[in-house]
Order: C-alpha cells, then sequence, then structure tokens
C-alpha cells in the first residue's frame, strides 16, 4: 500500500527553490501552496523559475511581500500542511507560521552550518578562498539558519570555480541531500544535532559595490573576488580614467624580481592579459570590460583603450600617480 502524499507548503525562490519543488512533486506529493517572491526588477534574473513550475503544476502560489502577516497566517493554517520546507526564501517565517506543521518547518541553506549563515554563502565562500561548502537541512527557528540540523553534504571548491560553476553543485548537492533525507522526514524520524553558535559565522547579503575592487588587497584575494562576483553576478570592478573597468576572469601570475609597483598600476601584457601590481603580488586581468563596451581580452583592451606601463588603475582616475 503506497503512503499517503505530505501536504506540504513550500517557500522558494530562485533555482535550488525550482529543482527542491521538482523534486518533491516528482515524487507525487501534495504541494498545497507555494510561497514566493516577485523578481526585483533591478536584479539580473538568471535563476530557475518557481513561479513557472509552480503554475504548470497547477499549484497556489503567494507571492506577499512578507510572510508573516495574520492574513498569510491564516491562510496557511487553513491549508493543514504536514510540513512546512524553505529552499532559498528570503525572509525569516514568524513563530506562527513556524508552529503550524506537525511534522514541522524544515529549511535548506547553501553551506555547511553553522558557518556562513546569512545570504549569499556561495559567492562568500569564494570571496574567503575556502576550499570546500556543502547544503544543511536545519529545523527552522526564528533565528536565521541557526536551528537543529538534520543532515548536511560537503560541496569540494576547485580553485577554478566561479560563483555559477559552485552553484551549480550546490544546487545539485541540495537536490540529492532532499531526496536522501526526505524519507526519514516524511516518517517523523529526523535527526536533530543542534548547532554549536561557538563555531557560527555569518555574512550578509551583497550589492553590486561590494565588487569594487582594491588594489591593496593580495592578487590571490582579488582573484577569489572576480570569480566570486563574475557573471551572471554583477561583477568586480575598478576605475581607469574616472570610468569604470569591469573585470570578468583573471589570472594570478608568479611574482618575478624587478622594480616593485605600487598596487594598481598597469605592469604590461603577458600572455593576451594585462598585468596589474596588487599589495602581494600580480593579477592579470584576462577578460575586460569598459563602460558601455563589448567584453575583450585584457590585451586588446589595454591596446586599445590607449594606457601605458606605469598607470594606476582604482578611485584616482588611471593616471601615474
Amino acid at each position: 500500500m503506497n503512503e499517503r502524499p505530505l501536504r506540504i507548503v513550500v517557500f522558494g525562490y530562485h533555482t535550488i527553490g525550482y529543482r527542491c519543488l521538482k523534486e518533491l512533486l516528482d515524487r507525487g506529493e501534495e504541494i498545497c501552496a507555494v510561497v514566493t517572491h516577485q523578481d526585483d526588477p533591478h536584479e539580473h534574473v538568471w535563476f530557475e523559475s518557481v513561479v513557472e513550475l509552480a503554475q504548470a503544476a497547477g499549484v497556489p502560489v503567494l507571492s506577499p511581500t512578507t510572510p508573516n502577516t495574520p492574513a498569510i497566517v491564516s491562510h496557511i493554517t487553513t491549508l493543514q500542511p504536514d510540513l512546512i520546507l524553505s529552499f532559498y526564501y528570503r525572509r525569516l517565517l514568524c513563530q506562527a507560521l513556524l508552529a503550524i506543521p506537525r511534522l514541522g518547518a524544515i529549511n535548506l541553506h547553501g553551506s555547511l552550518l553553522p558557518r556562513y549563515r546569512g545570504r549569499a554563502p556561495v559567492n562568500w565562500v569564494l570571496v574567503n578562498g575556502e576550499t570546500y561548502t556543502g547544503v544543511t537541512l536545519h529545523y527552522m527557528i526564528q533565528q536565521a539558519d541557526a536551528g537543529d540540523i538534520i543532515a548536511q553534504r560537503m560541496v569540494p571548491i576547485a580553485f577554478e570555480d566561479t560563483a555559477l560553476m559552485l552553484f551549480e553543485r550546490v544546487a545539485q548537492a541540495a537536490v540529492e541531500l532532499l531526496r536522501d533525507t526526505f524519507p526519514l522526514i516524511k516518517a517523523g524520524l529526523a535527526p536533530r544535532t543542534p548547532q554549536d553558535p561557538a563555531q557560527a559565522t555569518y555574512f550578509g547579503g551583497r550589492t553590486p559595490d561590494d565588487g569594487r575592487i582594491d588594489w591593496s588587497t593580495s592578487a590571490r584575494g582579488l582573484y577569489n573576488l572576480v570569480r566570486a562576483v563574475t557573471t551572471p553576478y554583477p561583477g568586480a570592478f575598478t576605475t581607469c580614467r574616472g570610468k569604470k573597468l569591469y573585470v570578468w576572469s583573471s589570472r594570478l601570475i608568479p611574482d618575478s624580481a624587478g622594480e616593485p609597483w605600487p598596487p594598481g598600476t598597469i605592469v604590461g601584457v603577458q600572455n593576451g592579459g594585462c598585468l596589474v601590481a596588487t599589495g602581494e603580488g600580480h593579477l592579470l586581468l584576462t577578460l575586460v570590460q569598459g563602460e558601455g563596451e563589448e567584453v575583450i581580452s585584457g590585451e586588446t583592451w589595454f591596446r586599445r583603450a590607449g594606457v601605458e606601463a606605469g598607470m594606476r588603475l582604482g578611485e584616482g582616475g588611471g593616471e601615474e600617480e
């Protein structure tokens, strides 16, 4: 005899929300509502649409500015869900919502909690040069990403990974973790391991201005920034002659003996790129884009823009100081 499908309310957004919702639909669970966000017109929407998937499956969709209103709480209560699941939903749920389902409210977070609580964990782990990350299923409490852990899956980070490359593997790990753990959740047998608050780290959301390059940073640190915010994210940028110059890809170049250059100084061209001194080491800008221009190699930009070795990139405009 087949098990009765669970009645589930899904709070979800983004690609991970889409793929985890699809996993639940493919399992034949009863999704009685999806709560999601309206797309921000100021955000580059490159990810898969939870709304489109839910509508195609005939699932009612709600997109309130906040879910924590008496009307939403009342509506979810009338649905009598067995379980609330949250996948990359960007709002904390109030206690009144968390208390509704008999099996609890569970979130999937894109890091190995308690590290990297908060927003944009895939970008932050690259900015910080981590060598691994992962995904975590945990019970929700009113504090962000702080509830008891059910299960986790590690995801290695390669030195060449960009945010999009890593995000794809994190999304795959998220679906696999949900698939493997769901039978325990459904049976009410999911384990609970309290998080150690002493090990917790928290990172906030990122804005396009967080991609600004500080040339006093080490070459390795800047390489990590570039790969963390490159396409489809807003990008790392500096200035040249007062205009923005985006850096979409870069490489570390071993230092060689010679005159030390101040950070941000253009040293010359090498291997198709434009070589720039940093606070420690040199960074080769391999793909760049001037404001309103096409993406080109660093060497092509160097020759087209009429810059010279000794010129400085950064907030001051671009002339040698």
